[in-house]
């Protein structure tokens, strides 16, 4: 479905806005903002009885300053709305992509992207990776479930460009060693609990035949001895990502790991109280996207239940990202 070019377009653009001064990111975002906000009440049934409810004007949502105005959705409401609720009147359903989330914190559930959409998505996923030393025709090795072995296409299998070679978590450890190590791959990527898991069979056995040059996590959180022990077992270094299956990426370390690099030109993270109230720097609060690239199915102020803080320091390597710690 993702259309190559446009995924090399999005990601040439989104490296630029690496390094925007706080200004310039503003506009962009409280444009994306206006234009995402009006289209969900004009097009998507969920979000125009949402904001009748509260008696709420599309127009009065002018940025990244009036989200607060908003209403929260919790992760559990918008599960229990039917698809039709949810996208977008002007999209035919048959014709978007399916993704499915991992259920990992509950009940499994679908939603819908257009294939611009899935070009985004894989572009500002790319960039993090890039950020981090990820090369173009680098040996890329996902350890992952299978629903996701078709998530790179043959065009980029045929030009080895950011082509991912999947490997089941779910086959035995001997089977995964055997594969990866077979391929020699320069990124080593996958649920980060697979990971760890990985490491353990290898350190059992008494194997040194993986040798990445650099590693990946997400999907699940682990603890940082753990991180550790998989930097110790594999000798390279490991970098966090995190996000959810509704937004894909949504933050992630680079190589000094000095906290997590928010894409907020792509998904806005807030952190809130239980009464939805953003909570100050460094403080915990609940985990809430809004999506500006989302108009097949908009995401408008979805927690998900997750616990994080934002934090006002900067990063040495020169990104102008703001910053998250996750809990």
């Amino acid at each position: 479905m993702t259309n190559l070019a446009q995924v090399l377009y999005f990601l040439a653009y989104g490296k630029r806005r690496l390094y925007w001064d706080k200004e310039r990111m503003k506009r962009f975002q409280d444009k994306r903002i206006k234009q995402v906000v009006r289209y969900a009440y004009d097009n998507v049934p969920f979000y125009n009885q949402a904001f009748k409810k509260v008696g709420l004007d599309p127009s009065s949502i002018e940025g990244v300053g009036d989200l607060h105005k908003l209403p929260l959705i919790k992760k559990d409401e918008f599960k229990r709305q039917s698809p039709m609720e949810l996208v977008s009147k002007e999209y035919e359903i048959g014709r978007l992509k399916k993704v499915r989330t991992s259920g990992s914190s509950g009940t499994p559930f679908e939603f819908y992207i257009s294939r611009a959409e899935d070009s985004w998505r894989k572009a500002i996923y790319m960039r993090a990776n890039i950020s981090c030393g990820q090369r173009m025709r680098d040996r890329w090795v996902v350890l992952t479930a299978p629903h996701h072995f078709h998530d790179t296409t043959g065009i980029q299998r045929k030009l080895c460009i950011f082509s991912q070679t999947c490997v089941s978590l779910w086959d035995p450890g001997d089977k995964k060693i055997e594969e990866i190590a077979a391929i020699n791959p320069h990124v080593l990527d996958g649920y980060s609990g697979s990971l760890v898991l990985l490491a353990k069979e290898m350190a059992n056995r008494g194997l040194d035949v993986i040798k990445p040059r650099l590693m990946f996590g997400n999907a699940e959180a682990i603890d940082l001895a753990s991180r550790r022990y998989i930097e110790k077992v594999f000798g390279a270094p490991y970098c966090d990502q995190y996000g959810s299956a509704e937004v894909d990426r949504a933050s992630w370390q680079c190589l000094e790991r000095n906290g997590y690099h928010m894409d907020v030109d792509s998904v806005i993270t807030e952190f809130v109280d239980e009464n939805g109230e953003p909570v100050a720097d460094g403080e915990q609060g609940e985990v809430v996207f809004t999506s500006l690239f989302n108009f097949a199915m908009p995401l408008l102020r979805y927690a998900i239940g997750d616990v994080g803080s934002s934090s006002d320091e900067s990063c040495p390597c020169g990104r102008t990202l703001p910053l998250m710690k996750v809990s």
